[in-house]
């Protein structure tokens, strides 16, 4: 599927020379940071230098000095508290990091996560009789209950308060909670509004350590948690979670908790080299593991866990539950990608809308991710579950999936969500109708623009200018993220030196070494998904790349490599 690369404006020439002078780099590095807002010495210096100091007081946040106070009534009295919240990577993470930090100071403490097939995301009534059984008085949530009105009101009922740390946008009413910690709050003046819940909760330990003179120090290894929340919830890494996320790769790097050393261990990654890439594609998707095959609580255990005999065994299991996930996730894509290419409608729709009652629910959200990869649509992929349809939806660039599905309301027992993602609840004999309506809303909503995948290119340069001093000024541009991406190039007119291949166990990846007429070098390169090209590149017709440099280690030898995103014959792109 051929993209279009949107590539950005370069700077002025007078302000790239200025910046390049002053913090000594070459002129593509200043223009990619003056495309970040970075155009001064000072403002280089902090983007470089991430400190602790310039985390933001965490008594500006709404309610926090509520949330302090109830807490401390809470240890001094020793009542029962329950640390709940969600079952994804967020929310297991978030409780991890209350749990631990809390746990030498109350005796009758609990962790709760709620079953993904049997009580839904959010606070469950259940998660509430659970605390009121367990002699709770507390109820610290984590990850979920922003919109959790009715809920914490039968919780006021039974003499149970709640705390809410949440990053969600809450809806028309504030839960009556003794305290709402959600800097997306409009009545929430806290500077930054981007926080995972992990993040929250960081603050509120933050704000209970300034209240109590307990040193910065002494709450600073809960980041290994706070950065594996932020790459897994993919919230932007600028601003205050840039300083956390960096801060917590450095513990990971130097120090992490048994739990997490486990989880590498058995994915095979030796610590002093993390990125956040590591945590997306390889911690996250094992913490997720849990709760999409079994119990998120798992989860928990694991990152709370002491001993490392223990810890090890758990993440084994989990590493088993993530094997078996990326089964599910891979056999049921092959068969919805069947569904597709053996059916010309379907093909032929604006929409992907795609139902097997036998498909599992842990991994449909990932599959409805992996088709738009395909098959660049607004999609949803529909399972049964407890006798009803559940989906979860997916949409493209700057299309408003939420306002579409609520087009077909009438037509579905609930839904929720945003513009980019969504999950849907409807009786069998809806599914029809549903996939009619939803195709009907999409075709009346969808603009030309968003039915394309864009790729945006930070600059064009030539192959040359890639050499170890440009690549080691990118690495520090690190941690990568939304809101600081990791930088995309395009180089035209190159081609390859005559050593092109097709690798993998299908031959869909193309190796390349590419080499254009400035460059007395050849660039390893590696193009998953491109091998559609090999014909006209072994034939050494000219393309252009559109790529991302990386860091390859084989067998102890590092080096620099290409990572192409996408091919183009070189007269396409201007």
């Amino acid at each position: 599927m051929q993209k279009k690369w949107i590539i950005k404006p370069e700077a002025s020439h007078e302000l790239i020379d200025e910046l390049s002078t002053a913090i000594n780099v070459s002129k593509p590095v200043a223009n990619l940071l003056i495309q970040r807002g970075i155009t001064t010495f000072d403002a280089a210096k902090k983007f470089f230098r991430p400190n602790l100091h310039d985390l933001y007081d965490p008594f500006l946040m709404k309610d926090m000095h509520l949330a302090v106070s109830r807490l401390e009534m809470a240890i001094n009295n020793q009542e029962g508290v329950m640390v709940y919240g969600d079952y994804d990577v967020d929310g297991t993470t978030s409780v991890s990091m209350m749990y631990s930090f809390l746990r030498n100071k109350l005796k009758n403490l609990h962790y709760y996560i709620p079953d993904r097939y049997h009580e839904g995301y959010g606070i469950s009534i259940k998660g509430i009789d659970t605390a009121k059984e367990k002699g709770c008085s507390l109820i610290i949530a984590l990850d979920c209950g922003i919109k959790a009105v009715q809920k914490v009101d039968y919780a006021n009922e039974k003499g149970i308060d709640f705390i809410i740390c949440d990053h969600h946008e809450p809806g028309d009413e504030i839960p009556a909670a003794v305290a709402v910690l959600d800097p997306k709050r409009p009545d929430c003046n806290y500077p930054f509004k981007e926080l995972s819940a992990c993040g929250v909760g960081f603050k509120f330990i933050q704000a209970i350590a300034a209240q109590n003179n307990i040193p910065f120090y002494k709450i600073e290894h809960y980041l290994d948690l706070v950065v594996v929340s932020i790459a897994s919830d993919i919230v932007p890494i600028v601003d205050e979670n840039r300083i956390m996320a960096y801060y917590g790769l450095k513990r990971l790097n130097s120090k992490p908790r048994i739990g997490i050393k486990a989880i590498l261990d058995v994915a095979e990654i030796q610590p002093g080299n993390l990125k956040i890439n590591d945590l997306v594609f390889k911690v996250g998707p094992r913490i997720n593991a849990a709760g999409r095959m079994e119990q998120g609580r798992y989860s928990v255990d694991l990152l709370v866990c002491k001993e490392k005999e223990h810890a090890a065994a758990m993440a084994g299991k989990i590493d088993e539950d993530n094997k078996e996930r990326k089964w599910f996730d891979g056999n049921i894509t092959k068969e919805a990608l069947a569904m597709i290419e053996e059916n010309a409608e379907l093909q032929a729709r604006k929409s992907t809308v795609l139902y097997n009652p036998e498909w599992h629910k842990g991994v449909i959200g990932i599959v409805a991710s992996r088709i738009i990869d395909y098959y660049y649509k607004p999609t949803i992929i529909l399972t049964r579950s407890n006798g009803f349809v559940t989906g979860s939806a997916r949409s493209v660039s700057r299309f408003n999936l939420y306002q579409a599905i609520e087009q077909c309301q009438d037509l579905l027992e609930n839904f929720g969500g945003h513009m980019y993602a969504a999950g849907l609840t409807l009786k069998e004999e809806n599914v029809e109708p549903f996939i009619q309506c939803f195709e009907k809303a999409v075709r009346e909503m969808i603009t030309p623009e968003s039915e394309v995948q864009k790729i945006e290119v930070d600059e064009v340069i030539q192959l040359n200018q890639i050499n170890q001093k440009f690549f080691k000024v990118l690495e520090q541009f690190e941690p990568f993220g939304p809101g600081n991406m990791t930088p995309i190039f395009v180089a035209k007119n190159v081609i390859d030196t005559g050593y092109a291949q097709c690798v993998g166990s299908d031959s869909e990846h193309l190796k390349l070494n590419l080499s254009d007429e400035n460059s007395k070098n050849s660039y390893p390169a590696i193009a998953f998904r491109q091998s559609v090209h090999f014909d006209a590149i072994v034939n050494s017709q000219p393309f252009d790349v559109c790529f991302n440099l990386e860091e390859n280690n084989f067998r102890g030898k590092t080096s620099i490599q290409i990572k192409v995103r996408d091919i183009a014959p070189s007269k396409k792109v201007n």
